[in-house]
């Protein structure tokens, strides 16, 4: 789970990291008093959606010249009318896609004087298992970018959970940064703080772009990105209440209530699996065929005829999906069950698209029968390869 700039930058607050004074805006009319409650000379407004590059983005329809999705102002005035522009609009940025999202916050912050602009992040490293810090002197860009053009410049190590965060990790960050003077003593303590935050709240993400050193010499986090393990929500209360389900894929929203493990893609063939491995497997031989999985479904192994039925209910109702390949393996989910949850959707939805339906193990022959004698245009695989080469063909004709 994701969460706004704004709402990051209440929770560093709250572990004592140096963050800018700001205020949130929802509505147009609020922008002038939020603007006002600080105290400039100026005020940086920017749009609030959960995807990164808003300062290069561009607005849908937007005028010639007009800015992206973080501007600069000189007055309480000039913070209101840009913060009134961006509100109910789309900013498309290169993560967001060419749809765009439509922007319904806007923070207001004060601005900073900057003198460096440096990149910091904390991650879960699924190597080692562990927790990594990234940093690089190259802050402001995408990590991404410097990753390809200037590799040297970025140092990642990870912190021994045995042993634990300690002023050794700040000192290291502080070293690469080229910090100095009272800068080393203050990254050593945002490194304890930005660690402790992580653990407690269960992050999976946490990226300070850009940690900036002020005119003043001092450290401040002007930017802020965190993402949270969704397995563990249900002791993170706090966080859990700061999901915005306006920036949530509705599809995605829909099968997490069911406890669905969705995931939507850019391709054509919808495809309902079982275990995540099988279901890997399943988009890696879709795309070996020749075509593009458009999505990710694990129904997991305990599923019901309504699971299945919601499942298949949220891969038809994607307009991308030209074709659907069902592709179970029974062994705690029995066979029989996928096969009545597929009628039974059918049924309740329609089918448009075709169908190839591969089902092998737990009560498969039962499975089979109920396919067969249900009277529905489903098309019966063998095998794993019979099923992408049949879905494939089925779509492209």
């Amino acid at each position: 789970m994701n969460i706004h700039e704004y709402q990051a930058k209440e929770l560093l607050r709250q572990y004592g990291a140096p963050v800018s004074d700001g205020r949130v805006v929802l509505k147009a009319e609020e922008a002038k008093s939020a603007a006002g409650e600080l105290d400039g000379p100026v005020w940086v407004v920017k749009a609030q959606i959960h995807a990164g590059g808003r300062g290069k983005g561009r607005f849908k329809e937007a005028a010639a010249g007009e800015k992206g999705g973080v501007r600069v102002t000189r007055s309480v005035a000039e913070a209101a009318e840009e913060a009134q522009k961006m509100l109910g609009r789309t900013l498309v940025t290169h993560q967001s896609g060419p749809a765009g999202k439509t922007v319904n916050r806007v923070f207001i912050e004060d601005g900073a004087a900057i003198a460096r602009e440096l990149y910091l992040a904390l991650l879960v490293d699924r190597g080692s298992s562990r927790i990594a810090f990234v940093c690089s002197t190259e802050g402001g860009m995408d990590i991404e970018e410097v990753a390809a053009s200037t590799p040297e410049k970025i140092l990642s190590f990870s912190v021994d959970p045995a042993a634990g965060i300690s002023g050794f990790h700040g000192r290291r960050v502080a070293f690469a940064l080229g910090l100095e003077g009272k800068q080393v003593k203050q990254c050593v303590d945002l490194v304890n703080r930005l660690y402790r935050l992580f653990v407690e709240r269960d992050c999976e993400m946490l990226e300070i772009n850009p940690l900036i050193v002020t005119e003043d010499g001092d450290l401040r986090c002007l930017d802020a990105k965190m993402g949270f393990d969704s397995n563990a929500l249900y002791r993170q209360k706090e966080i859990l209440a700061l999901r915005d389900e306006t920036e949530e894929d509705p599809k995605e929203l829909e099968a997490s209530k069911f406890d669905l493990n969705y995931i939507a893609l850019d391709g054509e063939i919808g495809c309902m699996v079982n275990g995540a491995g099988l279901a890997m497997a399943t988009m890696d031989i879709i795309k070996l065929y020749g075509s593009e999985p458009a999505n990710f479904l694990d129904v997991g192994g305990g599923a019901t005829t309504e699971k299945v039925t919601e499942a298949f209910k949220i891969i038809t109702s994607d307009p991308q999906v030209k074709g659907i390949l069902v592709n179970i393996f029974g062994g705690i989910m029995r066979c029989d069950v996928i096969a009545e949850g597929v009628i039974a959707a059918v049924r309740e939805v329609g089918l448009t698209v075709p169908l190839v339906v591969r089902l092998e193990g737990t009560n498969v022959e039962k499975g089979k029968a109920i396919l067969n004698e249900s009277g529905l245009a489903v098309i019966a695989a063998d095998d794993l390869a019979d099923a992408a080469e049949k879905i494939v063909k089925a779509v492209r004709g």
